[in-house]
């Protein structure tokens, strides 16, 4: 069967450093933060998913984002180079906790870079942020690995925000959402659906129809039920704070046969 495994990372005590690129720095409540991330984790439990805690990195102001280190497809793991030198100490954690999920482990190497948070997976298709984090020898090793598996890679402009999936996700059926002053591109998406808040640009895939949101983004909340969708909302305004959503405090493993 697939499995509804979740990689999730405990917040740093150093989590109010954490980096700030594309918006004015704001000050973080950690204690609060905790809280919210515990809701988080809550929230995929209750709906069928478990949840793995990866090995904290406490000096990694940043590590909480785990989806940031490693983009994973079918058993095959892809262990990050972060484009931000100060992140790179997150990715051993994860890649231990990849290879004992039972998956086969590469690395992209230097010059390249990449992040996770870049990596927008609908299908067999990859899409790949170039902008910031990931540049072009990171896409190029994104390829080697992931195109003999059959996927196809699709490099997208990313410059108003951190991340490709700042700016977009997908919902079920594949339409891809975003919130329109942030996308670079919509026209490079098959089909494209417009939301109206920043955050409700970003959704993560429960199953059974139910999207994981964040609580900032009401309007867009309902736009979704509207088409049918469920919206299952958690506040996550402290890592907002720090560019931070709902896609990268996790890394949902769905294609994960065991």
């Amino acid at each position: 069967m697939p499995s509804k495994k979740a990689l999730i990372r405990r917040p740093s005590p150093r989590l109010t450093e954490g980096l700030v690129t594309h918006i004015e720095r704001e000050e973080v409540d950690a204690g609060l933060a905790a809280r919210q991330w515990e809701a988080y984790a809550e929230a995929l439990r209750t709906h069928g998913w478990e949840t793995v805690e990866v090995d904290p990195a406490d000096d990694c102001p940043d590590s909480v984002f785990v989806e940031d280190a490693v983009v994973v497809h079918r058993n095959v793991a892809l262990i990050a180079r972060p484009g931000a030198e100060s992140r790179r100490g997150e990715t051993g954690g994860v890649e231990e906790a990849v290879a004992r999920l039972g998956c086969s482990v590469n690395w992209v190497w230097e010059p390249g870079t990449l992040e996770g948070g870049d990596v927008l997976k609908i299908g067999d298709t990859l899409y790949v942020g170039r902008g910031g984090r990931t540049n072009a020898a990171g896409v190029q090793q994104l390829k080697a690995v992931f195109e003999p598996l059959g996927a196809r890679v699709v490099a997208v402009p990313v410059s108003q925000v951190l991340h490709l999936k700042s700016a977009v996700t997908a919902l079920p059926d594949g339409t891809v959402i975003g919130y329109p002053p942030l996308v670079d591109t919509p026209s490079l998406f098959p089909r494209f659906l417009p939301v109206p808040e920043e955050s409700g640009a970003h959704v993560v895939l429960l199953g059974g129809g139910k999207l994981l949101m964040a609580a900032s983004a009401p309007k867009t909340a309902e736009l979704l039920a509207d088409l049918g969708h469920e919206p299952v909302v958690v506040d996550i305004s402290e890592f907002e704070k720090l560019e931070g959503c709902v896609t990268c405090l996790s890394v949902r493993l769905r294609d994960l046969y065991i």
